[in-house]
């Protein structure tokens, strides 16, 4: 066993916590024994090159795909074994997903689409669309209400994006590589208000980035290699990767 390993978090204390995940997609080997623990309020970053898991490890921890083989576990339960409908109730109620490309619906104003997950779990639309322009508020992105994603600037679109996952109040949001198609300027605007949010509503961030200068607004950093999530980007452990524990 490698020195990491043997000083990883226990799990006890996480929010969402992933024990040697195993994850293959037809003769690829995306996971390899990869154990990770997401921390309430705490800002994850995940890193590596293209193709070493980052986006299967997310998709793991998000209740998005099962892995072939270990464990994921979210508050008591878990989301490994959990029936598809329960998983799509977290996914609107308590985790929030970004994507590189946003992926908002090209049909709806922005309004609609931050509002949308509050009208599937249920809102009126007068509450969701009240609720919705106030996230749209806390982005910078109130002027673009009316306006459809094809008609918004990429940053634009990203931080509507990061409004509607947050505009449920989830637990916890993943971010899979969120300023990879902005440029520089615009790519500081989305991780500078993502990184304020989330702090100031105690929301846990799963970061995916192979971008260095992204993963500083994290609070802690680990790299996957080869499937194989290290606590210390370098490859040796330091305070970093245990603080905490104890």
């Amino acid at each position: 066993m490698s020195p990491w390993q043997e000083q990883r978090p226990s799990g006890a204390n996480a929010l969402i916590s992933a024990r040697d995940l195993r994850k293959s997609y037809g003769r690829t080997e995306a996971l390899r024994g990869a154990s990770v623990d997401l921390h309430q309020g705490e800002i994850l970053a995940v890193t590596g090159t293209s193709g070493s898991g980052k986006s299967s490890l997310l998709h793991c921890l998000a209740g998005i795909v099962r892995p072939d083989e270990g464990a994921v576990t979210y508050a008591d339960e878990r989301l490994d074994r959990l029936p598809e409908k329960r998983l799509s109730e977290l996914r609107r109620s308590d985790f929030g997903v970004v994507f590189q490309f946003g992926q908002l619906i090209p049909e709806l104003s922005a309004l609609d689409n931050v509002a949308l997950p509050l009208l599937l779990a249920g809102k009126r639309r007068r509450e969701a669309n009240e609720k919705a322009g106030e996230w749209l508020e806390r982005f910078g992105v109130r002027g673009q209400s009316d306006v459809r994603p094809g008609e918004m600037s990429g940053g634009q679109g990203q931080r509507v994006a990061l409004a509607r996952a947050l505009v449920t109040e989830p637990k916890a949001v993943f971010a899979d590589e969120p300023t990879g198609a902005l440029d520089s300027l615009s790519g500081e605007q989305v991780m500078t208000a993502l990184a304020h949010t989330a702090r100031e509503s105690g929301t846990a961030v799963l970061l995916i980035t192979h971008d260095a200068q992204v993963a500083a607004y994290a609070d802690r950093e680990v790299a996957l290699r080869d499937g194989v999530v290290h606590l210390d980007p370098a490859g040796t452990v330091g305070q970093e990767a245990v603080r905490h524990e104890g």
